[in-house]
């Protein structure tokens, strides 16, 4: 398979990505687009087939995002553009291209994505976190309802519309976990996350949420939001910030799990989506 990596030697995920590329038994054409920028013209390509907008492929953190003023929505994609030719530091990275497709591949694994399909030994990033595979599955799965049964979290809704839901494994194929979203407009409610108890203490929860909150952004979320009984600190610990019930959007407050399945003392919190 003939892939390209569009890399940043200094970004720990481009660094994964890029391990998780060779892991998979392809040496990719790399390219420093700092040293090497693509052409305009081509940059505009990649994002186009990427479906996604100029602007998501901006990198804030580490840029002079905010010393050019970047975050103002008056600016066309042409300035956007204008900018990254100027800077490429600004191109968020690593883009990946393969007969597959072409992604922004944040968090590292979602190159699995652009990858052949099958098993393979299990990889842990440079930080410790395991990669997982994540595959759509059915609202009613035997595993997913037991999992959530198990922990006494709500499963009477499951088979509404507007629900989607992913169970989780390691390379080598053994489940860890489930978790699901529901979007209204940019706001994406994460519900029925579980990791399953022998995987519990390994950061598997943070890499499920990662990969789930980027299955959302696709999908037009920016600001995710959760409601937990117990986790809380948790939760919190992942950058998330508790939000009070007057300031969370009617969409949310609207669903059957803050209406009717989780207890007013649930604690509800939000965290902005970016890649």
């Amino acid at each position: 398979m003939d892939v390209v990596i569009y890399h940043n030697p200094g970004c720990g995920t481009s660094r994964n990505t890029l391990a998780l590329i060779r892991h998979a038994g392809i040496e990719p054409h790399v390219i420093d687009y700092q040293k090497c920028t693509p052409s305009r013209e081509l940059l505009r390509q990649l994002i186009g087939r990427m479906g996604m907008a100029v602007r998501d492929v901006l990198r804030v953190k580490g840029t002079p995002y905010e010393e050019l003023g970047l975050g103002s929505p008056a600016l066309t994609d042409e300035e956007l553009l204008d900018a990254m030719m100027a800077h490429p530091i600004l191109i968020n990275r690593p883009i990946v291209v393969s007969p597959r497709g072409v992604k922004l591949c944040r968090p590292s694994d979602t190159v699995l994505d652009l990858l052949p399909e099958g098993p393979l030994a299990d990889f842990v990033k440079d930080d410790g976190e395991l990669c997982l595979r994540d595959d759509e599955t059915a609202d009613r799965d035997a595993g997913l309802v037991a999992a959530l049964t198990a922990e006494n979290l709500p499963t009477s809704d499951l088979t509404e519309p507007g629900r989607r839901f992913f169970i989780y494994r390691t390379l080598s194929s053994e489940i860890v976990g489930y978790a699901g979203y529901e979007i209204y407009g940019t706001d994406a409610f994460l519900r029925s996350l579980v990791v399953l108890p022998a995987w519990r203490g390994k950061g598997t929860g943070k890499a499920i949420v990662s990969r789930l909150a980027r299955r959302a952004f696709d999908e037009g979320g920016r600001v995710a939001w959760l409601m937990t009984t117990s986790a809380a600190d948790y939760f919190e610990a992942m950058g998330f910030r508790r939000v009070e019930r007057t300031a969370v959007p009617e969409a949310i407050l609207g669903t059957r799990q803050a209406k009717d399945l989780c207890p007013s003392s649930a604690v509800i919190l939000s965290r902005a989506i970016r890649l």
